[in-house]
């Protein structure tokens, strides 16, 4: 079975969308980084490293040697499909990164985002 044409897409064309979207409902590019830093356990630097490369989310994920344990507890529904019932591994990865910034921008308090 081929790979989804979005893993090509490089993370770097993706991360201002997600910025865009947190910041439309009054959130920062600062909360965006620290989910995707939470969610990965790249440190700024790794970060920018990875928008500078201009690396493709297969990549991306990959690369993230210490995805955080925590994001298992990412429950519920992504683009019509519930993220525990996503057998592809780098797509629920990338469905894991889409709900927190969901949640970010529904307002929720980053402690509930990061399930602390």
């Amino acid at each position: 079975m081929p790979k989804p044409r979005i893993y090509s897409t490089s993370f770097a064309s993706v991360y201002p969308h997600y910025v865009a979207k947190a910041e439309r409902k009054g959130r920062t590019k600062a909360e965006v980084d620290e989910i995707v830093l939470w969610l990965t356990g790249y440190s700024p630097a790794e970060l920018e490293a990875c928008l500078a490369r201009q690396i493709d989310l297969e990549a991306f994920y990959a690369e993230a040697r210490n995805l955080n344990p925590a994001r298992t507890l990412i429950t519920g529904v992504v683009c019509g499909v519930r993220i525990e019932a996503i057998e592809e591994p780098t797509m629920r990865e990338i469905r894991y990164l889409d709900k927190l910034i969901d949640e970010l921008a529904k307002g929720k308090a980053m402690d509930k985002i990061l399930r602390k």
